[in-house]
């Protein structure tokens, strides 16, 4: 099975829009609020070298934004 986590914070709209594209392809997620956990924040760093918000990994696959051609391709769909 695919993971896939997307790395978010409350406040950003192109999060909600990666979180509810992936819903509506049925695609199973964990969403990491970064605002309100630190230590995930600094993980999310070390693997995009971003801070920005969406990051978005897939099975190791990192996609910074909502990129929708990108997370298509990475899950096959």
């Amino acid at each position: 099975m695919t993971r896939v986590r997307v790395f978010s914070t409350t406040s950003c709209p192109y999060c909600y829009m990666a979180k509810d594209f992936l819903a509506a392809k049925g695609v199973e997620f964990e969403d990491i609020d970064v605002g309100r956990d630190y230590k995930k924040a600094m993980e999310m760093v070390r693997l995009s070298g971003q801070r920005g918000v969406p990051v978005i990994d897939i099975d190791g696959e990192i996609i910074l934004g909502f990129d929708q051609t990108r997370i298509s391709q990475a899950l096959g769909i």
